[in-house]
């Protein structure tokens, strides 16, 4: 009978992570070193020493939060005409969302998916040992849709906490588990493999570079983990693509190498992530402009602008320049640097290498946070096309977070209420107000100013995806 208690044995006969107690120095070193089953012995191996290791530092996430409930008859002049209004009052409702976590520390800092906990004013989490515990949130990073854990009166007891693998050193092919509560199930533990890296055109977050298994992920799966066949914490388990809501053998993880970023941050005692700020507007190298620029290939992060005493115009970064590698790793595109740059620790440089014309060369940009002013955000509730719109001042942090030009100034819009006469009138968030009834709007104070204004006709102008728009709304 095969010794189930050795999981180097397991790991030995499967070999599906990097022989990890010696990573080799090349991808492709790390591949030969990788076997498959040889006998139908080996494939009745089991996962159950490497679940065991893992399952106690995964646990289920509750959240519950206070919506308000408004009854639509009551929007209806003619029929608060005939029944007057005080049932237009809006009733609070609790919703709640179920998902999973992931301890990270023993203290009993835990690690889910922001979407998880959005807008929760009550969190509570289960421990596979069925123990039961109130959370509060310590840190919310939409940019990446996590969002960091922490029990409440834990006093001095010590949790187990997964181990960080490097995700970096995963390979397609790999075998992973994810573990989760699906569909509140409970937990809940399936198998896959390693489908695709680097998965840039997913639409989730702001730092797409996703690790694809086919492992089985389902509802509740969100913010639970995925972990190789060491035990290590290699994802954290955020999507899927799916037309019926279940799974279909395609989910996506963000890399555990992100994940630490943010819980480090947390770990620091920060509310929110610190990032180095490049100071530039990159885009993709589409094939087209590969052959306008002499490229063999349509892979690079073209700079499209580069803003003013910003890190990349000091470094010498030019408009035209194509972005081709970060610390000698090779970057792709554009959302493959946004994830490699956003690793980088603040402080000392970061080696950007740049094709310019025919000629690679390599420049030092200095790893500093973007520039931050007061950003004074309000909620417009005067009556006008702006109503129920969160809208801040502009400045190169928050250019950056919103991923807008970083020369970019004004009042922009951060959230648009649902249901409100700017959802309706189809504002976005990260729209940039520059005029109203063709007067120059600089900070949120003023545009909420001009909003209390009765006008029977709104000129608004916007900027949106670097274009200028100018609209008429009735009053």
């Amino acid at each position: 009978m095969t010794d189930r208690r050795s999981l180097r044995t397991v790991l030995g006969i499967l070999a599906l992570t990097a022989l990890t107690l010696a990573p080799a120095a090349h991808a492709q070193d790390r591949v030969q070193d990788r076997v498959v089953p040889r006998s139908g012995a080996e494939l009745k191996l089991s996962f159950a020493p490497v679940v065991k290791r893992a399952t106690p530092s995964v646990v289920n996430v509750y959240a519950a939060r206070a919506v308000e409930v408004r009854n639509p008859l009551f929007d209806d002049p003619l029929f608060r005409r005939f029944f007057g209004a005080p049932g237009n009052i809006p009733r609070e409702q609790m919703q709640r969302s179920l998902g999973s976590g992931v301890i990270v520390d023993p203290s009993g800092l835990m690690i889910t998916n922001n979407h998880v906990v959005e807008g929760a004013t009550e969190v509570k989490v289960s421990l596979a040992d069925k123990r039961e515990f109130e959370a509060e949130i310590v840190l919310k990073d939409s940019r990446t849709d996590l969002a960091v854990l922490r029990i409440k009166d834990a006093g001095k007891e010590r949790f187990p906490a997964v181990e960080f693998g490097n995700s970096d050193e995963l390979q397609v092919g790999d075998v992973v588990l994810a573990i989760g509560n699906p569909f509140g199930v409970g937990q809940t533990v399936t198998h896959g493999i390693v489908s695709a890296l680097a998965r840039t055109q997913v639409g989730i977050t702001d730092y797409q570079f996703f690790i694809q298994t086919d492992a089985a992920i389902n509802p509740g799966n969100s913010g639970g983990a995925l972990v190789d066949l060491s035990g290590k914490l290699v994802g954290i388990n955020t999507a899927i693509f799916s037309r019926s809501g279940g799974s279909q053998g395609i989910g996506f993880a963000i890399p555990a190498n992100m994940v630490q970023v943010v819980a480090a941050s947390a770990k620091g005692g920060g509310n929110a992530v610190k990032r180095p700020w490049l100071g530039a507007k990159l885009q993709n190298v589409t094939p087209e402009i590969a052959e306008g620029l002499g490229l063999k290939r349509a892979s690079g992060a073209l700079v499209a602008s580069v803003s003013s005493n910003s890190p990349a115009a000091k470094a010498g970064l030019k408009s035209g320049d194509v972005i081709v590698s970060i610390d000698g790793q090779s970057v792709e595109d554009q959302n493959g640097f946004d994830y490699r740059f956003g690793l980088r620790p603040l402080g000392g440089n970061a080696q950007v290498g740049v094709l310019r014309g025919a000629n690679e060369t390599t420049l030092a940009v200095a790893l500093v946070t973007a520039p931050e002013r007061p950003r004074e955000e309000i909620v417009i509730k005067a009556r006008s096309p702006l109503t129920g719109a969160k809208v801040g001042n502009l400045s190169p942090a928050l250019a950056d977070e919103l991923r807008l030009d970083p020369s970019t100034e004004g009042v922009v819009v951060l959230e648009i209420a649902g249901g409100s006469p700017a959802q309706r009138l189809g504002f976005q968030r990260g729209d940039v107000v520059l005029a109203i009834n063709e007067q120059k709007v600089e900070t949120s104070k003023q545009l909420e100013r001009v909003t209390r204004d009765t006008n029977r006709l709104w000129q608004i102008t916007i900027l949106r995806n670097g274009r200028q728009v100018t609209a008429q709304f009735g009053g």
